[in-house]
C-alpha cells in the first residue's frame, strides 16, 4: 500500500461511524457538528465520498437525505453484502485505483475484512474520522477550482451516461441532444493548476508529453508571442470543467501549436477535433500557416489520428525556417483553410487571428 498517493475517495460505514447510533434498533440518530464540517472539508478539497453499510438501503438513505447529506455520497453501496466487495465496485465505476481509496468503520472486523481482501484500501477507525483533514494523504497538494466542483462533476456524468445508454438511436444523434458547449479562452492565474494537471496527467490525448508546471504556463502568459489557451466544456446535465490546454507560439507567416492536450473524459464528445477545427480556421483568417509538435508515444495514438483527420501532414514546409529547430518532435504542417461550425459543438472563443500573408 503506498501512503504517498493522495486519497481519491473515502467510502464510509454509517452506525456509529458516520452517525451515532444503529439505524435498525430505533436509535435517535446524530451527527455532530465535527463530522459534517470533515464531510464537507474533503468535499471542499476535492475528495469524493460513498457509502458501504450493511443496513436496510430505503431506511438509511432517506435518513441521509433528512439530515441533509445525501448529495455527498456517490454510488452508495447499502446492503448486505461483504464490505469489500462494495468498496471494490465503488473504486471500479469511479476508475480509481485501489490504493486511493479510504475505508472508515467503527468494527474492527469490517476493516479487517476489507484489509484482507483489499489491501490497497487504506482503512480507518471511526474514531479517527474527525482527523482525517489533517493528514497527509487526504491533503492534496493543489486544490484547483474544478477539484473543488468534482462531485457535482462525477454526479453530472453519471447522469450523462445513463441517459447514453438509455437513447436507441444514432450516436450524432445523442450528441446533438446534449447541447455541447466549448469555451476556448485565454488562460489566467488561476486556472493554471488545472492546466498543468492536463500536461501531466493526460497521455491518450497529449501530443507530446510535455509536462509544463505552473510557474512555467505563468511565465508564458506574460510573453506576448505565445497564447496559453484554457479549454472549457458544459452540456445539458452539467459542468465537464476544465478539458484541455492549448500553447500556441507566434512566428513570422506561422503558428506553432507546440502542445495540445484534452482530458480522455471527453474524447468521445470529439473535444479534441472540435479544438484543431476552431484552430484551424483562426489560422486561415490570419493568413498563417500551422505547425504542430508531436511526439508518438505508447498511448497517443488517438491524438494523431485527431491530427491526421484534420489535415496535418509530415511534408516538409518552407515555414519550418522559422520556428527553432529541434530533434526531440516530428513536426506536422497544415496549410489551414475556413472550417464550417461543429454539428454537435457550440464554440465560444476569443479570436486569435493577425493579419498576414499566407504563402500558398
Amino acid at each position: 500500500m503506498s501512503e504517498a498517493k493522495t486519497v481519491k475517495c473515502v467510502v464510509w460505514d454509517l452506525d456509529h461511524t458516520l452517525w451515532q447510533g444503529t439505524l435498525l434498533e430505533g436509535d435517535d440518530l446524530s451527527i455532530t457538528d465535527e463530522m459534517r464540517a470533515v464531510i464537507r472539508g474533503l468535499d471542499e478539497r476535492g475528495i469524493l465520498q460513498s457509502v458501504a453499510s450493511k443496513n436496510d438501503h430505503d431506511l438509511a438513505w432517506e435518513r441521509l437525505e433528512s439530515l441533509g447529506l445525501a448529495e455527498y455520497f456517490l454510488l452508495p453501496r447499502i446492503g448486505w453484502g461483504a464490505k469489500s466487495a462494495a468498496v471494490e465496485e465503488i473504486a471500479a465505476e469511479l476508475k480509481f485505483a485501489l490504493d486511493t481509496i479510504a475505508f472508515v468503520d467503527d468494527q474492527p472486523v469490517e476493516r479487517a475484512e476489507v484489509a484482507f481482501t483489499l489491501p490497497q484500501v487504506r482503512c480507518y477507525p471511526a474514531e479517527q474520522a474527525l482527523s482525517l483533514l489533517d493528514l497527509p494523504e487526504f491533503t492534496p497538494a493543489r486544490v484547483t477550482v474544478d477539484a473543488r466542483r468534482r462531485r457535482q462533476m462525477y454526479q453530472a456524468g453519471f447522469s450523462r451516461d445513463a441517459a447514453r445508454a438509455a437513447h436507441r438511436g444514432p450516436d450524432a444523434e445523442f450528441l446533438r441532444s446534449l447541447g455541447l458547449r466549448m469555451t476556448i479562452a485565454r488562460a489566467d492565474e488561476e486556472s493554471l493548476g488545472r492546466l498543468e494537471e492536463l500536461t501531466l496527467r493526460t497521455s491518450q490525448m497529449n501530443a507530446t508529453g510535455v509536462h509544463y508546471s505552473e510557474d512555467a504556463l505563468l511565465g508564458l502568459l506574460g510573453d506576448p508571442a505565445h497564447e496559453v489557451l484554457a479549454v472549457t466544456m458544459a452540456d445539458r446535465f452539467g459542468d465537464h470543467g476544465a478539458v484541455g490546454i492549448v500553447l500556441v507560439a507566434r512566428a513570422a507567416g506561422v503558428w506553432h501549436l507546440k502542445l495540445l492536450a484534452t482530458s480522455c473524459r471527453v474524447v468521445t464528445w470529439g473535444a479534441g477535433s472540435t479544438v484543431l477545427s476552431w484552430l484551424s480556421d483562426q489560422a486561415a483568417r490570419a493568413g498563417v500557416h500551422l505547425v504542430a509538435d508531436f511526439r508518438r508515444t505508447d498511448r497517443n495514438r488517438m491524438m494523431e489520428v485527431a491530427y491526421r483527420f484534420a489535415g496535418f501532414t509530415a511534408d516538409p514546409c518552407a515555414c519550418l525556417a522559422a520556428l527553432p529547430a529541434t530533434g526531440e518532435f516530428e513536426r506536422l504542417h497544415l496549410v489551414p483553410a475556413p472550417q464550417p461550425p461543429s454539428p454537435t459543438v457550440t464554440v465560444e472563443a476569443v479570436e486569435l487571428d493577425r493579419p498576414a500573408v499566407l504563402d500558398r
